[in-house]
């Protein structure tokens, strides 16, 4: 009894158990089903000893007890083993050396049977305490992780790995909810996975739906066999976990938690845990996907300030610096001083031009596709700038984005990428000046729109410098 109690870990006390049951009573098989509360049979299976591997004895649970084992006498001994007020499982003991068993070997079995409850008692009690440390510890990791500022692929990823690890199962995926009411697989840890679990969809109609959308958990023995699973993927699967991951009210998607054919089913504690570590890494979804929300505000927030100052404070010194010039420039009359003054005031309007350029690009939302006629400009010229090597240069006269229409600006942008093209393919090429000048007048007396683009490459010919016009009525 003091060997039974010694170890806390539950499948070690109950594998001791049964060599215990067999030791003293000399049998040549012993066997402690476990019974799975929920389903009502056999469950987990720990034998001791064995003999010959002719016929099996049946009768009900004693059939998988003595599985495998050939009697010559056909005596046996079972003693169910009773943790609190609940059956635990039976002790099944068969074919005691030297003769049948005995009313004293009844005794010692229902001794030994009496103090494995307590034992299993606090095994069990252990187990589970050490079970809710790893998933309180692996909630943490996960939340800690999300809200250091993953993307949302990684995000995922994160959460399926760790609650496959927790759970002890051969997967862990997360599905979204499809726009057709369907589900698909977003994000997969599996190490065994040959490739083709992410992508995998629940079809719309599929039984399983109903409460995967629905926001409920959903526990499957046997995935292979289970009617509701519809995927490919589910023959390689047996018990599985499909858990809701939402928050307030929302649902993110489901968390599954498959293990292999015929490994072992998932008990109720398990589930309990795996249930809450899904809402816990539900929230920490919700709470990174606000934080990210909230640095991205913070972002676009620094970049109206950092637009107006420049426009409030550079472009209006710059402005006033060069307009100084120019009256110092008509005042000082001919020759070289002259020549500078107007170079210096040409350099003043560049740089005007640029600091304005930088203001609207600051304004345009880095990650979401341009949304003005000058954000789609400046998003041919950096797109360029890749192959190039270097920026080109950018420069607006007029209201632009108020006067483009389509389909002049397709044209323009066309022409745009054609011109940008043609200087990549000129060499020794280092600076390109585009022009976009919404201001002019056509020889008809229309406005119009003027595109300039202005390298500094060898032509063909060998000559230094080109500029290419194309021009619209607007």
């Amino acid at each position: 009894m003091i060997g039974v109690g010694t170890d806390l870990d539950l499948h070690a006390t109950l594998q001791r158990i049964v060599d215990t049951a067999a030791g003293l009573t000399g049998a040549r098989y012993a066997a402690l089903g476990v019974i799975e509360p929920e389903r009502g049979d056999v469950g987990e299976l720990f034998t001791a000893g064995s003999d010959a591997t002719e016929e099996p004895v049946s009768d009900g649970a004693e059939e998988a007890a003595a599985a495998g084992v050939r009697l010559e006498e056909r005596q046996r001994l079972r003693v169910p083993i009773r943790v609190e007020s609940e059956e635990f499982g039976d002790l099944h003991l068969a074919g005691k050396y030297g003769g049948p068993f005995t009313a004293e070997d009844l005794a010692l079995l229902q001794v030994l049977a009496s103090h494995a409850g307590i034992a299993i008692g606090n095994a069990r009690l252990y187990e589970t305490a050490r079970q809710r440390e790893r998933w309180i510890e692996g909630a943490a990791a996960v939340t800690n992780a999300l809200l250091t500022g993953q993307s949302a692929d990684d995000a995922l990823m994160t959460v399926a790995e760790q609650a496959r690890i927790l759970a002890g199962a051969c997967a862990g995926m997360v599905l979204h909810p499809t726009e057709d009411n369907g589900m698909e697989i977003v994000a997969a840890s599996a190490p065994d996975d040959p490739g083709d679990i992410v992508g995998t969809i629940i079809q719309p109609g599929s039984p399983i739906l109903v409460q995967l959308l629905g926001g409920q958990p959903v526990f499957v023995d046997d995935s292979a066999t289970d009617p509701r699973m519809t995927t490919h993927v589910r023959s390689r699967f047996g018990p599985s976990m499909l858990l809701p991951l939402q928050s307030g009210g929302r649902l993110i998607g489901t968390l599954a938690l498959p293990r292999r054919r015929g490994g072992r089913p998932y008990t109720a504690p398990e589930r309990l845990l795996a249930t809450q570590f899904a809402s816990q890494a539900a929230l920490a979804l919700v709470l990174a996907d606000a934080q990210h929300d909230r640095e991205q505000l913070a972002v676009y927030e620094d970049r109206d300030r950092i637009a107006r100052d420049l426009h409030d404070l550079v472009v209006q010194r710059l402005f006033a610096t060069e307009m100084l010039l120019e009256s110092t420039r008509r005042r000082a009359g001919t020759g070289a001083p002259d020549e500078l003054l107007g170079r210096a005031v040409d350099e003043l309007d560049s740089t005007i031009q640029e600091v304005r350029t930088t203001i609207f690009t600051l304004q345009q939302p880095p990650a979401d596709a341009p949304t003005t006629f000058r954000g789609r400009v400046l998003h041919e010229t950096r797109g360029a700038a890749v192959p190039l090597g270097f920026s080109p240069s950018v420069h607006f006269s007029g209201a632009v984005d108020s006067l483009m229409r389509e389909p002049v600006g397709g044209g323009l942008l066309t022409a745009l990428r054609g011109a940008l093209a043609a200087a990549h393919q000129r060499r020794e090429v280092s600076s390109i000046t585009v022009h976009v000048d919404a201001t002019v007048r056509l020889p008809d007396g229309r406005r119009g729109v003027r595109l300039t683009v202005t390298d500094d490459g060898l032509s063909d010919d060998g000559e230094r410098g080109t500029t290419l016009t194309w021009h619209r009525a607007l």
